[in-house]
């Protein structure tokens, strides 16, 4: 079934804080709207609204066929105590709630109930248009494809992150909705994953709007751009792409500054003239008034008039002024302006690793010999599950090895920007974690800091396990700022980031003079930082190219 979505002049705040109004969008089959903006823009709150989750504050929206599905898919997907992976592809799919109620229609036309038949007839066709009759069939040959090996009956919460995101990832592979609503779709997903979604979405013909922060994704997807512009307070919906999005937004955004410096020179010409021709004005009267005494009538008039026509030229241009279109100056986006502390040089040696295993169930990494030098800028690659966390976390010793030696040079002060942002998962608050890992600072020089990464005094005393997931990112990159670094290892740091972060984080990395080990999925992060060696990880074995 094709369908349309239609939204038309959707209002949405949070916390008495206006995210957007007015908002018009058409979602056609085949489209690919990539939804951008800073985050805390209303994205996601956006995608909730689409998908009838929650409730505009103004504004209407429509589906036809009013029967059709929507999909749509959060960036967290939750994992359900005791929930199968069966159970969670089935949720997902929407597949179990359209048997359950199938299952409901099924039992009133048993009982007769009046209208059971076109409930059964309605629950049947939407159970098959979802994919239910083969899901399970279907289930086990995507999983086979991802590389999810584990049986679909174990429980989700068992398994690990790159499980976790192969399960997710089929999940989406397996949707047959006429809608879908994606929200960072690509957050985990290694570069095979992110091959097989690019594929998934250009391949649809259902419209879909999705909101991703993998640039090299959004190019090579969307077909429109809807931009959330908190700063400016208004939306706006640009054709041709990503490439051609960012092209047209940075014409637009130069312009508008343009006509805001020419209205502003304009009325500054003139209020610099108004403000000349009032103090000539001035003097003319007090001129007339010195000189009141004098016999010479002719010169009277002459004063008289010549204050009188100043005075009407002041006016003139007092009207010219009032008479301008005025133009507001376009407002300045908050940036995120990063710096990466540094500390004291290290040693030469900075790591090494000497036959160095590790072993958990059946899998192994290693044996791993290995030396990072100090300078050395090392980007580690590799599909999910492959063991580069693990390499990590048996580099800097929070892993213990099975065999072998992994040793941390001296005077090596490590910076981290964990998968897991395990820092920032406990229920103190978000200022109390900050001064566990910066005791010395003062916690106004704290509070001033987090300030500047876009965490307020609202964020400081929430328990840190509250913040969203973009803000525990931006919680660890400010503790890099905090205190001096000279090893930093940062593992998949662009999860949860909004663009000009990733953008403000590429520029920090560039300028940082210190030992960098760098685990990424971002294909254009990859190209933009610069690294002098490369380490691919594959099956628990590490290699150089």
């Amino acid at each position: 079934m094709t369908a349309t979505l239609v939204a038309k002049a959707l209002s949405a705040g949070h916390g008495g804080r206006s995210l957007f109004t007015g908002l018009d969008l058409v979602v056609a089959p085949g489209d690919v709207i990539g939804l951008v903006g800073a985050n805390g823009a209303g994205k996601s709150t956006l995608l909730r609204l689409l998908a009838g989750l929650d409730t505009p504050e103004e504004g209407a929206l429509s589906l036809s066929p009013p029967t059709a599905t929507v999909g749509h898919l959060p960036q967290e997907p939750e994992r359900r105590h005791g929930e199968s992976v069966r159970a969670f592809l089935a949720r997902r799919t929407g597949v179990a709630e359209a048997q359950r109620d199938l299952d409901a229609a099924t039992a009133a036309l048993v009982e007769a109930a009046p209208g059971a038949d076109d409930a059964y007839a309605a629950g049947l066709e939407r159970w098959l248009a979802l994919g239910g009759a083969d899901l399970d069939e279907r289930a086990e040959e995507v999983a086979a494809s991802l590389g999810l090996t584990i049986g679909l009956d174990q429980p989700m919460t068992t398994l690990s992150g790159g499980q976790a995101a192969r399960a997710s990832l089929a999940s989406l592979l397996l949707s047959r909705y006429d809608v879908f609503l994606l929200d960072e779709p690509t957050n985990d997903l290694d570069l095979d994953g992110l091959e097989r979604l690019e594929a998934f979405v250009r391949g649809l013909r259902a419209g879909t709007v999705l909101v991703s922060h993998d640039r090299e994704f959004l190019a090579r997807t969307a077909t429109k751009v809807l931009e959330l512009d908190l700063a400016q307070q208004r939306t706006a919906l640009y054709g041709g792409g990503y490439e051609a999005y960012l092209e047209e937004r940075e014409t637009a955004r130069r312009h508008a500054r343009e006509e805001y410096e020419e209205y502003a020179d304009r009325r500054g010409a003139l209020e610099s003239r108004a403000h000349t021709q009032r103090a000539w004005m001035e003097k003319g009267v007090k001129n007339a008034r010195r000189k009141s005494t004098d016999n010479d009538k002719i010169g009277r008039k002459f004063r008289a008039e010549s204050t009188e026509k100043q005075a009407a030229k002041a006016r003139q241009t007092e009207r010219l002024i009032e008479r301008l279109d005025v133009v507001e100056e376009p407002r300045k986006e908050w940036q995120l302006r990063m710096e990466i502390a540094a500390a004291d040089r290290s040693g030469a040696v900075v790591a090494t690793m000497n036959g160095a295993e590790v072993r958990r169930g059946g899998f192994r990494l290693g044996p791993v010999t290995l030396q990072v030098d100090r300078t050395d800028r090392v980007a580690i690659t590799g599909p999910n599950g492959a063991g580069k966390t693990t390499l990590l976390g048996a580099l800097l010793g929070r892993v213990p090895l099975d065999a072998g030696h992994a040793v941390l040079g001296s005077g090596v002060v490590v910076g981290e920007v964990d998968q897991a942002r395990r820092l920032f998962l406990g229920e103190e608050t978000l200022l109390d974690a900050f001064r566990v890992a910066v005791p010395e600072a003062e916690p106004g020089e704290l509070r001033t800091l987090l300030a500047k990464f876009g965490l307020k005094a609202d964020h400081l005393t929430r328990p840190a396990t509250t913040l969203s997931p973009g803000e525990r990112t931006r919680a660890a990159l400010a503790l890099l700022q905090g205190r001096g670094v000279n090893l930093l290892v940062l593992d998949e740091p662009t999860n949860h980031l909004d663009l000009p972060a990733i953008e403000q984080l590429e520029s920090a990395l560039d300028s940082y003079t210190g030992t960098l080990l760098l685990v990424t999925h971002d294909r254009r992060m990859l190209t933009a930082v610069h690294t002098t060696r490369r380490l691919d990880v594959e099956a628990g074995r590490v290699t150089e190219r």
